[in-house]
């Protein structure tokens, strides 16, 4: 399979909710390992979400497909004022996570916002309780910043949390020179 990687269009919206809400809620998020289906229920996202994020035009979604079909997606948000990036709402279908598709698709970001948007660095949050996907990303060369920020309790568009404990654990990367 030859994956290519393009920026997102509105018609793509649909299928990435449906791509995002897979992966990380509900029964078919276990086949994969990046579930949060033990942490929160709820959607993880929606079309409209997603064009309200798109709409601040400093913002794009990144796909990875191959032959017409959507295997992953990540979020991008240019921050002039800290002359970074933020990456958030990496995915990847449940089949085909643990095949490399998600370093793939991470590499394309980092490189998508070095050179298009000329960011010194990544900034990232992850749920804390989130350990596993915490490494993960550290192993991409991901720095714990020692900061969190809190978990928006009472905002059903981040999803319905099970535990009271929730936040979020921000890393960041220096992405080198373009």
């Amino acid at each position: 399979m030859v994956i290519s990687f393009r920026p997102a269009v509105p018609a793509d919206l649909p299928a990435i909710a449906s791509l995002v809400n897979s992966a990380y809620r509900g029964d078919s998020s276990r086949a994969g390992w990046t579930t949060e289906a033990d942490l929160l229920g709820g959607q993880r996202t929606d079309p409209d979400s997603l064009r309200d994020q798109l709409a601040t035009g400093a913002a794009v979604l990144l796909l990875a497909q191959a032959e017409g079909t959507l295997y992953g997606c990540v979020f991008l948000e240019r921050d002039r004022e800290r002359d970074e990036a933020y990456l958030g709402m990496l995915t990847i279908a449940p089949a085909l996570q643990n095949t490399g598709l998600g370093r793939a698709l991470l590499a394309h970001a980092e490189t998508f916002a070095r050179e298009a948007w000329q960011a010194n660095a990544m900034r990232m949050t992850v749920i804390a309780q989130r350990t596993e996907l915490l490494a993960w990303y550290e192993r991409r060369g991901y720095v714990p910043t020692g900061e969190r920020e809190p978990f928006p309790y009472g905002d059903a568009r981040f999803g319905l949390p099970k535990r009271a404990d929730l936040y979020f654990s921000v890393l960041r990367k220096a992405l080198g020179p373009t």
